[in-house]
């Protein structure tokens, strides 16, 4: 892709996002692909364009903006373009997590790296895999249209904080709107 795609992408992208605070209906757009841009989120949550850390956070929250998943494949997408990109594992790192509780009722309320904010729940599920050989869990949250995040350390942390056992097999875990999340 030359700069003058990658600049009309950018242009396509705000104008699809300004004046809304709600994100762009991307899963309502199907264009044909235009092709592969050299765009990678590392394992980090870090985007890279031609080997550069994209270090403007408005740019990568625009990015995010109109990120797209299909299958196992991710795009930017806008009404008329489509760009696959690589992601290393998951597009977004979640790295806090609130508990609001009320009357012994409890939410988990987590905010990933480019500031989406999600409730986990029957709809936006946490997961922990384990590693097979190393016995490591990774957690993830399910964020928007089929993408998850990787829970930063310190979050899983928190998570284990509170954590209790369920009454039925003895796994710990956590509840959120009603839904229990084991963490191991």
């Amino acid at each position: 892709m030359s700069d003058k795609q990658f600049d009309k992408l950018l242009a396509e992208a705000k104008q699809a996002s300004e004046g809304n605070n709600r994100l762009p209906p991307v899963e309502k757009w199907d264009p044909p692909l235009s092709g592969d841009i050299d765009i990678l989120i590392n394992t980090r949550g870090e985007w890279f364009h031609e080997g550069g850390k994209i270090t403007r956070e408005t740019l990568v929250r625009l990015f995010a903006s109109i990120l797209k998943r299909e299958l196992n494949a991710y795009f930017l997408v806008t009404p008329v373009e489509k760009w696959r990109i690589r992601v290393e594992d998951v597009p977004f790192v979640v790295t806090a997590v609130e508990i609001i509780l009320d009357n012994a009722k409890q939410a988990l309320l987590f905010t990933t790296n480019t500031g989406d904010t999600v409730v986990a729940g029957a709809d936006n599920p946490l997961r922990v895999v384990t590693d097979q050989l190393s016995g490591e869990p990774t957690p993830y949250l399910m964020v928007r249209n089929g993408m998850e995040g990787r829970l930063n350390r310190n979050v899983f942390y928190r998570l284990a904080d509170i954590a209790e056992p369920a009454s039925a097999d003895g796994k710990y875990g956590v509840l959120s709107l009603g839904e229990f999340f084991p963490l191991q």
